[in-house]
């Protein structure tokens, strides 16, 4: 096709796409090209406006890293992330609620024993969980793997700590006993501002946004036979509840963090500083 313009050429970038032997590729290639060229039309922007975007793009690529993931972090922070979980998550009655996975998990996560401290120093009042895994029968879901991630309580991840190394604490992968239960100690979340300083975070300002997630830990919960659960457990009462910088609050999934006195832990250690205590319970669906 020659003489190109801004009405043709649109079809004719599809119908270079047209052999495509990957059905699925090109209904979504089709798709990105439409409403890409048409947000440009939209919004008739300048080749000025959009070398600064390629830009940006380039500079969300170069500060990813093995431990730090902006384009996720991107995606989180414009809603598509939430946006993908809501579709290709949804629960049947009774399930917990899946919600963004984040930029912050890790592959070499230590296997950890009932009991642990996963905290290993992480700075924060201490936290004592048990939670159950179980089916929507109600049965408990035994051998689960629950992997648990989380920041302490200066708002930081490990991977966001060089002076860690390789160490990893605030996190660990459990396995559920007989009765589908697994016991940890950590310490109690903080909300926190996600990264701002990278191109993600310049984003933020310009929006005139806030940068903050509530106090929450991450779980990502496999077993055989049913759907793997990515979620978090938000603690009550965060001021940013309502204004979660990725969306990914669900009312469903706000935990009751009970604080306790000074005194004896669940675990029979004496606590000589004032902790907490969250019992939960994970109700995951079939694979099916």
């Amino acid at each position: 096709m020659r003489n190109i313009d801004e009405h043709t050429i649109t079809p004719a970038v599809i119908s270079r796409q047209a052999e495509s032997g990957n059905p699925r590729f090109k209904e979504i290639m089709d798709s990105l090209v439409t409403h890409l060229h048409d947000f440009a039309r939209d919004v008739n922007l300048t080749e000025a406006e959009w070398m600064q975007g390629i830009q940006f793009l380039t500079a969300t690529g170069q500060k990813c890293d093995a431990k730090r993931q902006e384009f996720i972090l991107l995606s989180d922070t414009l809603g598509l992330s939430m946006l993908v979980v809501a579709m290709n998550h949804a629960k049947p009655r009774g399930a917990t609620e899946a919600t963004v996975f984040g930029p912050f998990h890790v592959d070499d996560t230590p296997a950890a024993e009932q009991g642990a401290d996963l905290a290993q120093g992480a700075p924060g009042a201490p936290l004592f969980v048990e939670a159950r895994v179980q089916g929507l029968d109600g049965r408990p879901i035994a051998a689960a793997d629950v992997d648990v991630w989380q920041a302490d309580d200066d708002g930081l991840y490990d991977v966001q700590r060089p002076e860690l190394g390789d160490t990893r604490r605030a996190r660990g992968v459990l396995r559920t006993d007989a009765d589908g239960k697994v016991r940890f100690r950590t310490v109690a979340p903080t909300a926190y501002p996600v990264p701002t300083d990278g191109p993600v975070g310049d984003m933020l300002l310009a929006s005139g946004r806030h940068p903050w997630r509530p106090a929450h830990i991450h779980f990502m919960i496999k077993a055989r036979g049913y759907q793997t659960l990515v979620t978090h457990i938000f603690r009550d009462a965060d001021p940013y509840l309502d204004s979660d910088v990725v969306f990914g609050v669900r009312s469903s999934l706000i935990g009751d963090y009970v604080k306790h006195a000074p005194g004896t832990a669940p675990d029979g250690s004496v606590a000589q500083r004032p902790f907490y205590t969250l019992a939960l319970v994970f109700v995951l669906s079939t694979a099916s």
